[in-house]
């Protein structure tokens, strides 16, 4: 298995070391000079790693060093962590002095336990050591330096294809020549891009549309140029060339000659040209080749069509809406199938191999090339045992050549850039058709380090949610749902296929049936019916994420197994994930897990309380504590300065103040099934970061703080069926008249006590608020006056607020209001209804308009 993320996890160590704080470095005795050499000798493998990632598949030896090297990378990772941690727990015992802290009192700031000084420094020594000890061996591979630049590769593709060999894109052919044959509307450059997962038949749709008598007939001149991933302007103005006339010669011509030398070919010429196989996200690229094709004459009335597994190059080159190519039909896989796996007509002889072949092509999910792939394989293969063996085997385990599925899957991968393989291998962690929660897979990657550190003004979680939407545009990952402030999204098996070849068997899903788990193993799934933690995992010593599925069929003993295994054998635990749990407590040995970031005990409904050394916790960010049955959230908590996530359920009527210098990072904050809590907490105004606020089913709940109008960083704000709640909140102090808040979302929905809109959250977010949803509020009877006023508003949505009978005056003045939905609201419906509503004209500037009485 080839070592691909070497070259991050050294960059990683290199910010961690450069990162340390001089007091951090002083927790440890004499270990300076010493993290001085580990930073240089980290620096000078990581120049030539990329050159060793490349090397590393045709040298056994240098895939060998890597793995060795691999080991210590992260032993020296979880080594400069330590410095944190130790930090961390340093600056409580000072917040939060108590007898056992008695030694740090005395002592002051200068000096700590002498267990973890001598540890860490031995520690650090010994990861310079093994490094000096490979160093013969790894400078024997000559390594040069290389820059951080994907693997630059060219497919060749050509224009023919046979009908015959084609099943299933008929309709995709006419509505590609539908789009041909429409006329242009404009001078731009009319492209159609075709969008898809690689596999899916882009080229092949793109060969059909090209060889069709009615495009010939259309386009006097046809042009196929396979681009591939080097979109170099002076190489595709020859392979233009070229192709237009053939045989000519434009090898040494400059790019003014090959300019002059195309606008003579093509001037006053009706053509189509496709673009194969597209790959550049760099739109000044684009704009040359484009700015030259628009000086030629004719050019309106030809059309160009581009191939590309990217949305981003879909929308840089084209202004249309992309042809996102769907999966073929089970019935059209299957037809492709016996194609491939047998000579014409063969098939129908054996009926036993057709039944196990049915299940073969639902391992494909639609995609052609997948099919073909497994089809080939078992061409003139007649005993059901090769056809039972492919049908049990994972795709990504078979033998496959250049043009495959996998390999040509691969292309995708290779293209990524180097911090996103990380994160893409890791998705291989859950089950194929599972379901993923954005928000959950961000503060996964962010417990494992695995994201690039955020620019200035940016936050973590905004650089997960870059790393998602690249990996949507890419189409290796398909939105499923969308909540507005996450979403849920789906990954085709076939992509899950390769996230398992490229994870390096780092991540490993155990079930009843699994017998062995590899030593190197640092992500576990635990699913299925297991009855007892599985005895592989005791050897393991290197597991950094745990993650239970269906933790409700499991005993209580089961999980408090799994808790002292984390505690005994995992020291170096990230994330830990307990959901739906019959776990009655903690126990007190959690405070152990120091290095932990992550814990989801959500829906674990027996939980009342949690353990004395909970605040040990110190680097904890992740903290979901919903659905459980805890009375109070205790003074521990609050003690966790690194926290950055929180989801609380208590039974008490109130929260304990919040303390000035506690949960300072805190971004998320969600008050859930707290159905006795009366008020939020004193003390919000010192949650200075926070960004998204959440209440729901808090029935209890009568108003919000005016101390809200201090989160000055706060921009999603929702309430949910906080049935009592009132948010009459109007300026009343000179002051709230400046107030600058940060506002993007607010929703409403099922709060049947709202008479009144909160002036002073949303008039002083009046230049940011751009989404506003207000459902199943039926007291709700007018909106404010000064609604007008919120003049960045994007989107307002009013659902099920059957006493709203107008919208206030001057709506006409939310000149960037571009959507407005109104749903069961008949008054209003009635009123601003399209045809014969006596408002229409007040709200006929607005782009899309959707109303349902």
């Amino acid at each position: 298995m080839a070592e691909t993320f070497l070259f991050n996890i050294a960059e990683r160590i290199v910010e961690k070391i450069v990162g340390l704080t001089v007091d951090e470095v002083r927790l440890a005795f004499n270990v300076k000079t010493d993290l001085k050499k580990l930073e240089d000798t980290m620096i000078s493998i990581k120049a030539v790693l990329l050159d060793a990632e490349r090397q590393q598949h045709q040298n056994e030896k240098l895939r060998l060093c890597m793995r060795k090297l691999r080991d210590i990378f992260y032993d020296a990772e979880n080594v400069i962590d330590d410095f944190k941690c130790e930090a961390l727990r340093k600056q409580d015992a000072i917040n939060h002095p108590d007898i056992s802290n008695l030694k740090v009192r005395v002592l002051g700031s200068c000096c700590l336990p002498l267990s973890f000084s001598l540890k860490t420094s031995h520690k650090i020594k010994d990861i310079n050591g093994r490094l000096g000890e490979l160093a013969t061996e790894w400078n024997s591979f000559d390594l040069r330096q290389y820059s951080d630049n994907r693997h630059v590769f060219r497919r060749e593709t050509i224009s023919f294809v046979h009908s015959s060999d084609v099943i299933g894109r008929d309709e995709d052919k006419e509505n590609i020549i539908s789009m041909l044959m429409k006329p242009n509307e404009d001078q731009n450059v009319p492209v159609i891009p075709i969008v898809g997962l690689g596999g899916l038949g882009k080229t092949t749709l793109a060969q059909l549309a090209f060889n069709d008598d009615r495009v010939t007939s259309l386009f006097p001149l046809k042009i196929w140029i396979c681009v591939s991933e080097e979109f170099d302007l002076s190489r595709l103005l020859k392979l233009i060339i070229q192709s237009v006339n053939k045989g000519e010669r434009c090898d040494d011509s400059t790019l003014d000659a090959l300019q002059a030398r195309l606008r003579s070919l093509l001037n006053d010429k009706k053509f189509l040209l496709v673009l194969d196989d597209v790959w550049n996200e760099n739109k000044a690229k684009w704009v040359e080749l484009r700015n030259l094709l628009r000086s030629i004459d004719g050019l309106p009335q030809s059309k160009i069509i581009v191939t590309t597994r990217s949305l981003k190059v879909a929308s840089i080159m084209s202004s249309i809406c992309p042809y996102e190519l769907k999966g073929l039909s089970f019935e059209d896989c299957l037809t492709l199938f016996a194609k491939w796996a047998f000579n014409d007509g063969d098939e129908r002889r054996y009926p036993n191999l057709i039944r196990i072949g049915e299940e073969i092509v639902k391992k494909c999910k639609g995609v052609p090339l997948a099919v073909r792939t497994l089809g080939s394989l078992l061409f003139q293969k007649t005993d059901e045992s090769d056809w039972i063996y492919i049908r049990e085997s994972e795709i990504w385990s078979l033998e496959q050549h250049e043009n495959d599925i996998l390999p040509v899957l691969k292309l995708s991968y290779n293209h990524l850039p180097s911090h996103l393989q990380r994160c893409f291998a890791f998705l291989s962690l859950y089950k194929k058709d599972e379901i993923y929660l954005s928000e959950k897979v961000i503060r996964l990657w962010m417990a494992n380090g695995l994201l690039e550190h955020p620019k200035k003004n940016q936050e973590w979680e905004d650089v997960g949610k870059r790393y998602l939407n690249e990996l949507l545009s890419r189409c290796l990952i398909q939105k499923e749902e969308d909540f507005h402030l996450n979403f849920t999204f789906k990954m085709h098996d076939l992509v899950h296929d390769l996230a398992l070849d490229v994870s390096q068997r780092q991540c490993k899903i155990v079930n009843s049936k699994t017998k062995t788990v590899d030593e190197s193993v640092r992500h576990l799934l635990l699913c299925d019916n297991l009855v007892e933690v599985p005895r592989v995992l005791e050897k393991l010593e290197q597991v950094q994420t745990v993650i239970v599925r269906n933790s409700s069929t499991r005993s209580n003993f089961f999980v408090q197994s799994l808790i002292n295994l984390c505690v005994s054998n995992f020291k170096y635990l990230r994330a830990l994930e307990l959901r739906d749990s019959q776990l009655r407590a903690l126990p007190n040995s959690i405070g152990t897990l120091n290095h932990l970031l992550e814990l989801d005990l959500a829906r674990s409904e027996y939980m009342r309380e949690l353990p004395r050394s909970f605040y040990k916790l110190y680097c904890l960010q992740s903290l979901n504590l919903g659905a459980t049955s805890l009375k109070q959230l205790p003074d521990s908590v609050q003690r966790l300065i690194e926290l950055r996530h929180l989801v609380i359920t208590i039974e008490a009527k109130h929260l304990k103040e919040i303390r000035a210098g506690c949960w300072t990072s805190l971004q998320y904050l969600e008050l859930y099934n707290c159905f006795e809590l009366e008020c939020l907490p004193e003390g919000m105004q010192y949650l200075k970061s926070l960004r998204t606020l959440f209440m729901s089913n808090c029935h209890g709940l009568v108003s919000l703080p005016r101390n809200l109008k201090f989160l000055t960083k706060l921009e999603h704000l929702q309430i949910v069926r906080c049935h009592r709640i009132n948010l009459k909140m109007e300026l009343e102090e000179e002051e709230d008249k400046d107030l600058q808040l940060s506002l993007k979302t607010f929703s409403l929905f099922g709060l049947h006590a709202l008479r009144d809109l909160p002036r002073l959250l949303l008039q002083g977010s009046s230049s940011t608020l751009q989404h506003l949803r207000i459902s199943g509020c039926p007291n709700l009877s007018v909106l404010p006056a000064w609604l007008p006023n919120l003049t960045s508003l994007q989107k307002l949505e009013i659902v099920n607020c059957i006493n709203l009978s107008a919208l206030p005056e001057g709506i006409d003045r939310l000149t960037n209001l571009r959507e407005l939905r109104i749903h069961g609201c008949p008054e209003l419906s009635k009123r601003y209804r399209e045809n014969g509503g006596e408002d229409w004209h007040k709200i006929a500037h607005i782009q899309k308009v959707d109303i349902y009485y």
